[in-house]
């Protein structure tokens, strides 16, 4: 039997570099599924391959986690093979932060940490360490834990400093330089980790320092974003320039590793013909033979002669080598980007530096080059205008934020170009109706409905895009029906009526799903209620099979929960307040949960289930203290009078000694802090697939305090 596998894995290798995978896949599935035994390491060495593969290859992470939990199971009961059992742990703790299981990942890692101590393997014992280091540091950040995460770190960098490894030591010590910059507790620990990465980078000899590609561009942007942060733009510049040119430089030999492959390409082509004769035929493989052996050298073996299988960097899709900006030696191996988002980070601070000198042109270039890259990785994430985000992996909802950060980032300068140039006027009003419209968002949030309808009506004054002032008309909607009174209802219909005339005009679902939601509830408080709901059930159906908006899913249930109750339908009332519930609590949205709890509590009382009633009235009242509270911290606020004033924003207007000021000094209005933004994750809120809207229907039901 044991030929019998040796057979199916040269079958699967075969396949695989012909790039033939699911046929790979297939192969070493067979000795999984076969009904006759093979022996157990025989399975482990096929689980683990059939798991390397559907990482790189496929999305399928749960497939992938079944064999390695079953090979896991198996290794328990060997003794030996160490390396297996390491591989086993990386590649599901890999797994397990693909699909976001923390403590998962945590617990497997701490085995990792345990079998590489007590091993007594040496110089492997230690790299498998590091690797597991490496991995518990990222997840640790996660979770928040910065402390936890440097103390990690620090272990890694420790056993890197006991191997004699520069380029491991310098890859640790620019991860706790990351870490120092995203929390930024003290600035002498911040400055220390400097001195540190620079004392180290100084040690690698220059040679292997040109050829560790990766770590010269995460050490060069860390130090960029610390000089931004104290303001050094001199030494930052000289950074920019270096990056600029070592960017340039890898560019030109991925063209010509491209021509390359293309030419391998052509005469493997060619090699299938069968017309060939023998002499050309030798030729032909003897070209073959040379230009692999140029590619190889061009790609670079590492220690093993193959390609490790765990990247160490959770949301890194294997890709092959040289698109790759590896940090670490294997079996690290990870990267802390990709390398098409370096380099649109790079061409932005190449932007930041260059459009206060007003080189306008070269900045538009690389605006326009940021731009392309951001596009073409998000299509092949498939973030497109129709995807839901329930429908999407969770690696590539988390690599899509990278490049969605580094998308507005492009897009405020590109706005702040064009202010200093021909079309300052357009970009000044684009402006304004933003601020406007998010005054008003403010407004209704805090439950100051006349100021919130002023400032959307005024959104939609200060905008040409028919899409902008259809929702200003839609938010401002919104506002009237929680004034309540007669002349609000007025208005409401004065402006949703040509909303709804043109609705289907519009492209996507957005104001269509809005205006239906904003229609609907209009009708229920008019009383015309078998019509609100087949407007509303109408809305709610476009929304959940097009835009996958919970928070707006959960605003709907909970309108047409209020209209079964209404129409005195208990049971059906009961089933759809609990689904809004339940939707409003995983989005953290006080708010809806309170116009939920108030309608729960009228539906105890007209079913007469007087505990429940208690019940519910406890729990609201403790949800309405903590809105009360956070709307009294808000109202506190000096800034809160001046965002709900009934006043026009008014823009600065910029004379021409003003405006030769303000290009002649770094921007006000770059965050700086992008470290936080990109490669190691901070703590974040819960989010919700409302965040993906431009702006979103919101914080309704509530009375003004």
């Amino acid at each position: 039997m044991e030929a019998v596998a040796e057979g199916l894995w040269a079958l699967a290798e075969h396949h695989e570099q012909r790039k033939e995978i699911g046929k790979a896949v297939k192969c070493l599935e067979a000795i999984c599924q076969s009904p006759v035994s093979f022996l157990p390491i025989i399975e482990i060495k096929t689980r683990l391959r059939v798991a390397a593969l559907l990482l790189k290859h496929s999305h399928n992470v749960n497939h992938a986690k079944a064999h390695l939990e079953r090979s896991q199971l198996l290794l328990k009961s060997i003794p030996s093979y160490f390396e297996l059992k390491c591989r086993a742990y990386s590649l599901l703790s890999q797994c397990y932060h693909l699909v976001g299981a923390i403590p998962s990942q945590k617990q497997i890692l701490s085995k990792g940490l345990e079998l590489s101590a007590i091993s007594g393997d040496g110089f492997a014992g230690r790299l498998w360490s590091c690797n597991f280091n490496s991995q518990l540091a990222n997840a640790l950040i996660i979770e928040g834990d910065y402390q936890g995460s440097v103390s990690s770190l620090q272990q890694g960098l420790g056993c890197a400093t006991e191997m004699c490894y520069p380029e491991l030591q310098m890859f640790f010590a620019t991860s706790i330089l990351h870490v120092h910059l995203m929390q930024w507790e003290s600035t002498s620990l911040v400055q220390e980790s400097v001195s540190r990465c620079n004392a180290i980078w100084e040690s690698i000899e220059p040679d292997k320092g040109q050829h560790c590609l990766g770590l010269l561009f995460y050490h060069e942007l860390l130090q960029l974003f610390y000089l931004l942060r104290i303001c050094d733009y001199k030494t930052a510049a000289q950074h920019i320039d270096r990056l600029d040119a070592v960017m340039k430089s890898d560019l030109q030999s991925m063209e010509h590793y491209q021509d390359l492959t293309n030419e391998i390409d052509a005469l493997n082509h060619s090699l299938l013909r069968s017309d060939l004769n023998y002499r050309d035929r030798s030729a032909l493989a003897d070209k073959q033979s040379k230009l692999q052996e140029q590619l190889n050298n061009f790609v670079g073996i590492n220690s093993t002669g193959k390609a490790t299988l765990e990247p160490a960097y959770f949301g890194n899709v294997k890709r092959a080598l040289p698109a790759k900006l590896e940090l670490a030696p294997p079996p690290i191996d990870g990267e802390w980007l990709p390398k098409s988002a370096v380099y649109a980070l790079v061409d932005l601070m190449v932007v930041i530096f260059s459009r206060p000198k007003g080189l306008f042109k070269d900045c538009l270039k690389r605006i326009q080059s940021g731009l392309q890259i951001i596009q073409g990785e998000l299509l092949q994430l498939g973030i497109t205008d129709g995807v839901k985000e329930v429908e999407l992996q969770h690696s590539a909802i988390w690599m899509a934020g990278v490049y969605l950060m580094l998308l507005m980032q492009f897009l405020e300068n590109k706005v702040i170009i064009d202010l200093t140039r021909t079309e300052f006027v357009e970009a000044q009003e684009a402006c304004e109706s933003m601020i406007e419209m998010l005054r008003g968002q403010y407004a209704h949030c805090v439950g100051c409905y006349n100021e919130a309808a002023f400032h959307f009506i005024e959104a939609s004054k200060l905008t040409q895009s028919k899409s902008m002032q259809a929702m200003s008309h839609i938010y401002a909607s919104v506002s009237y029906i929680c004034i309540g009174d007669a002349e609000s209802s007025e208005k409401v219909v004065e402006l949703i009526g040509p909303v709804l005339g043109v609705i289907d005009s519009f492209i996507g679902v957005r104001e269509k799903t809005c205006a239906l939601y904003t229609y609907g509830f209009l009708l229920m408080r008019q009383q015309n209620l078998q019509e609100a709901r087949v407007r509303l059930a109408s809305g709610l159906q476009t929304t959940h099979t097009y835009l996958g908006n919970l928070q707006l899913v959960s605003q709907y249930l909970t309108v047409l929960g209020n209209l079964a109750l209404a129409l005195h339908d208990t049971g059906q009332a009961r089933e759809i307040l609990r689904s809004a519930l339940i939707l409003a609590k995983k989005l953290y949205d006080i708010p809806t949960q309170n116009w939920v709890l108030s309608n729960l509590t009228a539906l105890y009382q007209q079913s007469g289930e007087k505990a429940s009633e208690v019940e519910n009235l406890e729990y609201q009242r403790r949800k309405v203290e903590d809105l009360q509270q956070r709307v009294a911290i808000a109202c506190s606020s000096i800034y809160h009078n001046q965002l709900i004033d009934k006043s026009k924003f008014q823009v600065h207007q910029m004379n021409e000694h003003d405006m030769k000021r303000a290009l002649a000094g770094p921007s006000k209005s770059v965050d700086l802090d992008i470290p936080e933004s990109v490669g190691l994750l901070g703590m974040q809120p819960a989010r919700s697939s409302a965040r993906l809207m431009d702006l979103d229907v919101r914080r309704l039901g509530k009375k003004k305090a």
